[in-house]
């Protein structure tokens, strides 16, 4: 079975950074790709980030300059480093593995709220 774990959620001040975590425990194997989506109240889910397995990476374009995905493949751990946050980035954030022939992993959430 599968775990992914989150960490580094919290309240920041607009301008502010923060660093989400989000390791991968058990029998995970073939990651295809992994990243992070969220979701604000009142909103659909939204792709934030992905890195693929050749080391690509994609940003909604509300994030680009801002954020930066990156990956510890020994750890099994993807992470997403936040800077310049805005009160519109405030939502629940969730990561996601896709491994094992395309089968789909979900952490539990982390929020994240932008206010001052």
């Amino acid at each position: 079975q599968v775990q992914l774990v989150e960490s580094g959620g919290g309240l920041v001040q607009p301008g502010g950074s923060l660093r989400l975590s989000c390791a991968a425990s058990g029998s995970i194997f073939s990651i295809n790709s992994m990243g992070w989506y969220r979701q604000a109240p009142g909103k659909e889910r939204e792709l934030v980030a992905r890195i693929v397995g050749d080391g690509s990476t994609n940003y909604a374009n509300s994030v680009k300059g801002r954020f930066t995905i990156s990956r510890d493949n020994a750890k099994n751990t993807v992470y997403l480093q936040m800077n310049s946050l805005k009160p519109e980035d405030t939502a629940v954030y969730y990561c996601f593995f896709r491994a094992n022939g395309a089968q789909s992993y979900w952490g539990q959430g982390t929020q994240v709220t932008v206010s001052s």
